[in-house]
């Protein structure tokens, strides 16, 4: 299996020839090769992208919609081949990759139409003789920048309003997940997409990455990446004046109300805390517990966090695989280790599974730790891992504040009967998205994005398309022109 890099409407190796191997992280066998860009390419795809600017542009917004719904369609129809290279890449169970991919055909459709609904409005102005126009017109070339842990989903949150606005695209994918990304990039061309809308780089994010950003040409920089990568991105952007979205890391809470129903919450927050191994932006990863309730819930939780069954993505009835490397693996090590020095009960999981099954993959077990200090690294930083931190409260507004201990607000979620002191929670809690009685904050038509140091700008909804278009006033004399 090979991907190129797709820019100007070509396929086409690395201008110095280089290719990166992507492995299987549950077996570490060879999946296959990639091209890997370099500075060049970079500014090839960049140069492409301007150059097809103005006729992607002033396409009918219509015309743009219906490639979108093509290509849409396209990768609906390849969704288990797709699938099955997502899984192998990236690790996670193969139902979980269709479910990714289906929702980033959703956000293509989506954005079809909300494409076509981008107007201008007449303003009053002060005098008669004027007409005060606002349009709203496509910035220019955007650049997207993807992770790896769900590259598909992510790919379409960046495309697909930046292709429906007018935008011209240069995409760069982790070099872990180009393969699947490049599939989905290759249902675009045969969708009919003008060469140079859409390019594909495939390349290091100190290479490539750095030069997409402060290259002149790109007026819009979108990525998804850690905090640190983010200020990373804002220094390089800010020369340029550039606009940036940022959907940065997060360390999301769950508070648990004392009238909360546990058959409700309990499976709820074992797979938004385990959902790909915990490697996802707002998985659960501190869980804030009312004292009443301490004890069933920790108990419930932890039984079925030790249930779950790992194994190769592929494999029928997998419910989580691998983590993607064993870097991440190590993390996880290293911030379990921390709590339990710090006084943390470790109740299930902080070991790899054993077994020849999960010998060559780089396996964690999901991990439930309880009495946690709220110092602790698992409190205090994102652990992109499969464990779960669990601290018991006296009283709600104790709750609240304890979730809001963190330089972080992608996310948040409340669980309880009495709505209306979920929703006393949920109005206090510092987060971009908020989840009451639902394990996701997740919805086509809502913004998606953080407070503090989890980033700026929104994805999805109105909000996303909007963040792709610029603001022009056209003041129109209708007499003689003003002494």
């Amino acid at each position: 299996m090979h991907a190129d890099l797709f820019i100007g409407g070509r396929w086409v190796s690395a201008a110095d020839g280089r290719t990166v191997e992507i492995r299987d992280p549950a077996t570490g066998d060879l999946v296959g090769r990639a091209a890997l860009g370099g500075v060049e390419d970079a500014r090839t795809a960049l140069a492409a992208a301007q150059a097809a600017f103005g006729g992607w542009s002033r396409t009918p917004a219509l015309e743009r919609a219906a490639i979108l719904r093509a290509a849409a369609s396209l990768v609906r129809g390849r969704i288990d081949e797709i699938a099955r290279v997502l899984t192998l890449e990236q690790g996670k169970p193969l139902t979980d990759a269709r479910k990714e991919i289906a929702f980033a055909c959703d956000v293509f459709d989506y954005y079809a139409e909300e494409g076509q609904r981008i107007s201008g409005e007449w303003r009053p102005a002060r005098d008669s003789r004027i007409r005060s126009l606002v349009l709203h017109q496509p910035i220019g070339v955007v650049v997207a920048i993807m992770p790896w842990n769900y590259p598909i989903d992510l790919l379409s949150w960046k495309i697909g309003p930046a292709l429906a606005a007018g935008c011209t695209v240069v995409a760069k994918p982790a070099t872990e997940t180009p393969l699947s990304t490049a599939m989905v990039v290759g249902c675009f061309e045969e969708a009919g997409l003008p060469g140079g809308a859409l390019n594909l780089v495939i390349g290091r994010g100190g290479e490539v990455g750095d030069e997409l950003v402060r290259n002149p040409i790109s007026r819009l920089i979108t990525i998804t990446a850690s905090t640190q990568t983010g200020r990373h991105v804002m220094h390089l952007a800010a020369n340029g004046i550039k606009r940036l979205t940022l959907e940065l890391g997060g360390q999301t809470p769950l508070i648990v109300l004392d009238d909360v129903d546990l058959a409700m919450v309990v499976p709820a927050a074992v797979r938004r805390s385990y959902s790909n191994m915990g490697q996802i932006c707002i998985a659960v990863n501190r869980i804030f517990v009312a004292n009443s309730v301490g004890d069933a819930f920790t108990e419930a939780f932890a039984e079925q966090a030790a249930s779950v069954r790992l194994g190769h993505g592929l494999d029928e009835g997998v419910e989580y695989g691998p983590l993607l490397n064993e870097e991440t693996r190590q993390r996880a090590v290293a911030h379990v280790a921390d709590a339990v020095r710090r006084g943390a009960r470790l109740v299930v999981g902080g070991r790899a599974p054993q077994g020849e099954a999960f010998a060559r993959g780089t396996f964690y077990l999901p991990t439930v730790l309880t009495d946690v200090d709220t110092e602790s690294l698992v409190m205090r930083e994102e652990t992109f891992g499969p464990v779960a931190a669990i601290r018991r409260y006296a009283s709600l507004d104790e709750a609240i504040v304890m979730a809001n201990d963190s330089p972080y607000g992608l996310a948040a979620y409340v669980f309880g009967r009495d709505l209306e002191r979920c929703l006393y929670v949920a109005e206090r809690l510092e987060a971009g998205g908020v989840g009451v009685n639902v394990n996701d904050v997740t919805e086509l038509s809502a913004p998606f994005g953080g407070w503090k140091q989890s980033g700026f700008g929104r994805e999805l909804g109105p909000e996303g398309l909007a963040h792709c278009l610029e603001l022009k006033h056209v003041r129109i004399g209708l007499t003689a022109a003003e002494a």
